[in-house]
């Protein structure tokens, strides 16, 4: 049986802390957006969204609650009852017009986990956490409007 081999350090991207600066809803379109600005900058890039998504993040800014627990409340409830927390979203990449994120959570006294997830479902869910929002500056660089 061999060693395991050493695996190099890879350099994990330099992150920039955003905030969400605005939604944007369009009456029976199946494509919506949401801005994200960089904390300290002047920059913001749009993200295309599905409609529900767009309404649920939209519900929380305006802290409008539900009758029911909807799927992104439930999945931030269970992550609450086992004993983790929502500690940010990272978005991590930008390929083909397609960003991709990072939900990082951190069980109970443990190291914390990055669990792949599609920006918007993070974003709806870091809301509901208060946590943090960055993105990597490559993909700030690369999708910038202003």
């Amino acid at each position: 049986m061999s060693e395991p081999q050493e695996q190099p350090d890879i350099p994990s991207p330099e992150m920039v802390d955003v905030n969400l600066s605005r939604v944007v809803l369009y009456d029976g379109a199946d494509r919506q957006y949401i801005y994200l600005r960089e904390a300290e900058g002047e920059r913001s890039f749009p993200i295309v969204i599905g409609t529900s998504e767009a309404q649920e993040i939209a519900r929380l800014i305006r802290a409008d609650s539900s009758k029911r627990p909807l799927t992104h409340e439930l999945l931030y409830r269970t992550v609450k009852a086992v004993g983790s927390e929502v500690v940010g979203v990272d978005i991590v990449r930008l390929e083909l017009d397609t960003f991709y994120a990072a939900l990082r959570v951190r069980p109970d006294g443990q190291e914390t986990v990055e669990i792949d997830a599609r920006p918007s479902d993070a974003i709806a869910i870091a809301l509901r956490a208060r946590c943090p929002l960055r993105v990597a500056r490559a993909v700030i660089d690369a999708a910038a409007t202003d």
